[in-house]
Formats: structure tokens, C-alpha cells, sequence
């Protein structure tokens, strides 16, 4: 029995412990995620109506949460937009359906909001099943001209996007500190750093761009 809702302040440390317990040594030895997580709750473009957590026969299993970007043209007009970030789920419920039940109810919400589109990174083997497709395609680059290959773009209205050229920016909450992040995760109940295969992948696709 499965169910999704907003996040709670009672559920910070459960929702931090998942985190960190989903990321460690996936995409670096440690991660840094669980610190994101504590930081973005307090930061003026996170958006709590689409902070959530589902359940599973009552005990948190994922959340997911989302904060504002922009999209930029070259004539300067902007559009605020959405990216979410980290979402997980405990490593015992992965690849069991729950993450896309997290991800459809969260965007249904995201509409109801009125935003219309979604820019993320990630691993598309992940995102393309939810209709997510390159930024290229959509013609929208980082500021410096570059399309990122784990960069990924959602229309959660269809033709949100008319074509024009987009340069993204995030919100500023997502450059954290690794060693602050450091000096957090020493707080915690030590687990070990490993080297692991996906560190390499995620060093090969965030270091590469189309062209």
C-alpha cells in the first residue's frame, strides 16, 4: 500500500538518512545529496507544495524535491521553470516502480501549480521513459553555449517551448560546498567510501556535450 505526500518537518532526518543511504559512493566516494537536501529546504526557490515522500505501508521509502530555474533568450525575456533534485529511493525499493509513481504524481502537481516545463540532470537511461528528451532538442543550452548530454528537458504542457534559443540557469542553492558537505556528513554515523563502477559513468556523461 503505497502513498505519497507532501513532506513533513518530521520527516527531515528520514528523508536526509535515505537520501544519503540512496547516493553514497553512486556518483563520487560519499555523496553530498543529504547536504543539498538540509540546505534546500530553507532557500527561497524551493518549493514546498512540491516537497514529497511516499509511503510504503506507512514508513518513508523516497522523496522527491524541486526547486525554480529560468530559462533565459538572447533577447534577455525569461521563464521561470522547474528542476527537482536529489529524488530517491531507500536502495532496498529501487527499480520496483515506486520512484515512477514518486515522478507522475509529482508532475501532475507541478501542473496544477502552472509550470509547464522541467530541465534536470541525470542519466537519461533513467528520465527518457517519462518524457524527457535531450536540451538539444529543445534548442536549450547552458550559458556558455554548451548542451550538456545528461542535461534533459520535460514539456509538462505540449509546446511550453516554441524553438527559440534557451540558456538555463539553476537555482544558486545547487552550488553547495563539498567540503561543508564534508564536514556534515562527519556528523553522521560513519559509512564506508568505496569506489564503485558508476562513479566512472558519471564522470564519462558529466563531462560530456553534444554537438
Amino acid at each position: 500500500m503505497i502513498h505519497i505526500r507532501n513532506e513533513k518537518e518530521s520527516d527531515y532526518a528520514i528523508v536526509e538518512e535515505i537520501t544519503r543511504k540512496a547516493f553514497y559512493n553512486q556518483y563520487i566516494p560519499g555523496c553530498v545529496e543529504h547536504y543539498l537536501v538540509r540546505r534546500m529546504r530553507h532557500h527561497a526557490d524551493f518549493i514546498p507544495q512540491l516537497d514529497f515522500v511516499i509511503e510504503l505501508d506507512g514508513n518513508i521509502i523516497g522523496n522527491i524535491m524541486y526547486t525554480k530555474a529560468k530559462l533565459v533568450d538572447e533577447t534577455g525575456a525569461e521563464k521561470e521553470i522547474l528542476t527537482f533534485g536529489p529524488v530517491c529511493i531507500t536502495p532496498e525499493y529501487q527499480r520496483m516502480g515506486y520512484g515512477k509513481a514518486l515522478l507522475e504524481h509529482s508532475f501532475q502537481q507541478a501542473m496544477t501549480l502552472g509550470y509547464d516545463v522541467i530541465v534536470i540532470f541525470g542519466s537519461p537511461a533513467n528520465y527518457v521513459g517519462h518524457g524527457f528528451l535531450s536540451c538539444k532538442k529543445k534548442n536549450i543550452c547552458l550559458e556558455n553555449g554548451k548542451y550538456p548530454a545528461a542535461m534533459m528537458v520535460k514539456e509538462l504542457i505540449p509546446q511550453a517551448l516554441d524553438g527559440r534559443k534557451w540558456f538555463y540557469y539553476d537555482s544558486p542553492v545547487m552550488a553547495i560546498s563539498e567540503e561543508e558537505a564534508q564536514k556534515y556528513d562527519d556528523t553522521l554515523p560513519k559509512m564506508e567510501k568505496k569506489q564503485k563502477p558508476s562513479q566512472e559513468e558519471f564522470f564519462i556523461l558529466s563531462n560530456s556535450f553534444l554537438e
